[in-house]
């Protein structure tokens, strides 16, 4: 509860299969079914080489018998299938796309998926400490955008997002983005990252780019693995065991399982909690908020496909996860509740989260001359969030006794997807090349509930940290999607390609939108292309923004966070909410000087217009009498002056302008091996171009808030160096040069809590981390490797003693390099 704490004691506001072909080809198709791609079976082992490698430049499949420590010569061939609806190689992509291997993720030593792609792409960044139920999902950001701006698909179709609502300040907050986390790395074959805009392909949510997670489809083969490590301080021990394995189904098809166990303990980097200046500097409470939570995690998943004769098949994947988490809270001192806690005590939130997604489908090659593919999707996330060491310190006061554990809320969604799509070539004699027609329709049913908590969680101020939901807080919600689309693509000339995609939405609730898009490429020479595309977009509001409330205390002060479209928000100004819009331009070309070398370079602008930030913030009397009107119970030992409340609003409008590089290099030495150079950087900037005005006449945004949108993410980000083989060894060598980031952190100005706040510019400097992998073949099918994350042992800066408040030593929304200092990890790892 660290970042609302702050914030309130400063009182402000596939795959086909043939018969006996399966590993000479593969049919991929896109999250709205067009593009068929051919290639090869799918990898157990891809290339080790790049930390971001573009996909003009990934490798090859590999048999998935190959042994551990097989490397693939880099190749220009690979196909891609996201941000496409024809059968494109990535090298002719009109758009950016990187691709990153199974094995890349693996040699980055990280149990999490979303950790692994931070460390590996310039694009992609992580919220250090996202606070309260926020910090027990893994989420991500992309172009220093939301979460929700980032659409996340598995064999091209949607993911479902988290239940969870990130409720703490910083860029995170409102967001329910997709936790990839939850999704077995032992099944996953490569990632494709779309690095740019695509709702008028994909619908809602792809305002930053697309991540299209792709499964493994073996039909023979396996892995088992096991990864343990831990700080060099010595907590956050990571436990991670995994095994994957290929089936063949007569001939006919395969079916690809995996499971796997994760386990994380707590890390504590909080420095002593002073309370409000009661100590002097370096003295107080322990207090352990400032860290990783501790997790466990199982998942298994599949990936299937049947071939049933004349071009038709059978496919199906789907995934099941459990995650038991808890994270600190603030340290509360002995004077709160001596009767039961005489040496004070440290509230515990927790959350049991299940997630599960199931996708089956049927597709086939001629139907009137037209590709087709009919799927439906199931998925969602279940989180009974609770307390405990914990206590009800009104409920105590008033009847003499409390419960020390408590059910605080549960929070489910669910999202039903069915796709209809089609897809042909037609020659047309003035044109040089056959134009692709795709053409699809979309159906969607969301749903989103909250459930309350107990009686003791919410009556008389409710469990310290933070409080349960009353039942004038549960809700049950839906809204129905419906969408079509259209994709033209061709070449003009044998140099020129375009591509021009529309898509039309109807949300229940909040409308409909149409957006287009158009992409072209040329090609000068085989060795240099320039490529660009100009779209619109769109974010619908979750449900979670439109209809989730909640109150937090702290010993100090209760912020209450309103429905947004409830009537007790209505009391202090709030209006229905409205899908975001965006703007996105990319313009590039991709280089060949010499062979072996490859360099892409795209710019880009994206403007979000009315962009949902938590805003509208009343204070005092206004803010008492919206609580109440919404069922929501206030301490009375907090003085009005230290009460708020608040919802979700269309409050700001950003532009964030960027450049991406992407190089990779493949040298040989002889006799003293190969080695596979990479390179990426990204430059980015976010402005806030402009901020609505609430009911009171007040700016939607304070200075700290608009600094979490604008400020908060690496201004560049650059990530240079190579992996080297010889013979049955294998090191990775990476340097990650993490720019500047600043933020306003809150300070008290005074003696005590109830005291003015100001805020006070801070600068987290630039900072290096070096990654390292060693890894040696034992046989053809064993191989052990040892490696450090953050080798030289590097922190965030620290910030002014007079904001450490609580005794947290680093800007918990701005250090994008985490707080945890080095990692040292080993593992092992058996093909079979």
């Amino acid at each position: 509860m660290r970042g609302k704490n702050r914030k309130n004691r400063a009182d402000q506001p596939v795959i086909g299969v043939r018969r006996k072909a399966l590993s000479v080809a593969v049919l991929a198709i896109t999250c709205n079914g067009v593009a068929w791609a051919q290639g090869a079976a799918a990898p157990a082992e891809a290339s080790d080489a790049a930390a971001v490698v573009p996909a003009a430049a990934q490798p090859t499949a590999a048999s998935s018998t190959a042994k551990p420590g097989a490397v693939n010569t880099v190749q220009q061939d690979t196909v891609v299938v996201t941000g496409t609806r024809t059968n494109t190689k990535a090298s002719q992509s009109l758009t950016p796309v990187d691709v990153i291997s199974g094995a890349q993720l693996r040699a980055t030593g990280q149990s999490n998926l979303r950790d692994a792609l931070v460390q590996l792409s310039p694009s992609i960044s992580r919220e250090t400490y996202a606070g309260d139920a926020g910090v027990l999902t893994d989420a991500l950001t992309l172009h220093g955008l939301s979460p929700d701006h980032v659409l996340v698909l598995v064999n091209g179709k949607r993911r479902h997002t988290t239940a969870n609502i990130s409720l703490d300040g910083g860029l995170n907050q409102g967001s329910t983005g997709v936790d990839i986390d939850m999704i077995p790395v032992a099944l996953i074959d490569h990632i494709e990252v779309l690095r740019d805009g695509a709702a008028a392909q994909y619908g809602s949510d792809a305002i930053a780019g697309v991540i299209n997670i792709i499964l493994k489809r073996s039909s023979h083969g396996g892995e088992v693995q096991t990864t343990n490590g831990q700080t060099y301080a010595g907590d956050g021990f990571k436990n991670s065991e995994s095994a994957n394995i290929g089936l063949d189904l007569g001939g006919k098809g395969f079916l690809d399982l995996s499971a796997e166990y994760n386990r994380q303990n707590h890390t504590v980097r909080t420095g002593p909690d002073d309370y409000f200046g009661t100590f002097p500097p370096g003295h107080g409470y322990y207090n352990p908020i400032e860290g990783d939570p501790a997790s466990t995690r199982e998942s298994v998943g599949y990936n299937a496909g049947y071939y049933l004769g004349d071009d038709v098949e059978l496919y199906g994947f789907g995934t099941y996860a459990h995650r038991n988490a808890e994270a600190y809270q603030n340290y509360r001192p002995p004077f709160v509740l001596p009767a039961i806690y005489p040496n004070g005590f440290v509230p515990v939130e927790t959350v049991n989260e299940n997630d599960f997604s199931v996708t089956t489908g049927i597709k086939g090659k001629n139907l009137f001359g037209w590709s087709w593919d009919l799927s439906s999707t199931y998925g969602g996330d279940h989180d009974v969030i609770g307390m405990r060491n914990s206590a009800n310190t009104g409920l105590y006061a008033a009847q003499g006794y409390t419960p020390t554990t408590f059910h605080l809320s549960t929070v489910s969604n669910t999202q039903l997807t069915n796709n209809l799509d089609f897809s042909r070539a037609f020659q047309l004699p003035v044109l040089p090349a056959p134009v692709n027609v795709s053409w699809g329709v979309e159906q969607r049913r969301e749903t989103y509930t909250v459930g309350p908590g107990d009686y003791a969680s919410y009556i008389d101020g409710g469990s310290q940290a933070l409080p349960g939901l009353a039942p004038v807080s549960a809700s049950d919600n839906s809204r129905n999607v419906v969408g079509t689309y259209i994709d033209l693509s061709t070449h003009l000339t044998p140099k020129w390609t375009v591509d021009l995609a529309g898509r039309f939405e109807h949300y229940s609730d909040v409308g409909s939108t149409a957006n287009g898009k158009v992409a072209t490429r040329y090609d000068f020479t085989p060795a240099f292309a320039v490529r660009g595309s100009v779209s619109t977009g769109f974010r619908a509001p979750s449900l979670a923004e439109e209809y989730y409330s909640n109150i937090n205390e702290s010993p100090a002060s209760v912020q209450g966070l309103l429905a947004a479209n409830s009537s007790a928000a209505k009391l202090i100004g709030a209006q229905p909410l409205q899908s975001e819009k965006s703007t996105n331009y990319n313009v590039g070309f991709l280089l060949t000087p010499v062979q072996g070398l490859h360099l892409t370079l795209d710019a880009y602008q994206i403007d979000i217009r009315n962009r949902i930030v938590e805003g509208g913030t009343a204070s005092g009397a206004a803010a008492i009498a919206a609580l109440q009107a919404a069922g929501l119970s206030i301490p009375s030992s907090v003085p009005a002056s230290a009460v708020s409340a608040s919802y979700f609003t269309n409050g700001a409008s950003t532009r964030t302008r960027g450049l991406d590089l992407t190089g990779t290099y493949h040298t040989s030495f002889g006799s003293f091996g190969q080695v596979d150079w990479d390179l990426g950087v990204n430059i980015n900037t976010t402005s806030v171009t402009h901020v609505a005005t609430g009911a009171n006449g007040a700016p939607e945004l304070n200075a700290q808030q608009v600094a979490w949108l604008s400020t908060s993410t690496p201004k560049n980000k650059i990530i240079i160096g190579g992996t080297w083989h010889l013979d049955k060894w294998g090191v990775s060598l990476h340097e990650t040069r993490f720019g500047s980031t600043s933020s306003e952190e809150t300070y008290i100005v005074g003696p005590n809590a109830f005291s003015t706040t100001q805020f006070l510019h801070f600068e987290n400097a630039a900072r290096y981390i070096t990654d390292v992998e060693v890894r040696y073949d034992v046989t053809k099918k064993f191989q052990i490797a040892v490696g450090a994350n953050n080798l030289f042992d590097v922190y965030p800066s620290k910030l002014p003693y007079v904001t450490q408040l609580e005794g947290a030593q680093y800007d918990a929304f701005a250090s994008t390099i985490g707080v945890n200092g080095g990692f040292y990890y080993a593992r092992a790892r058996y093909v079979f």
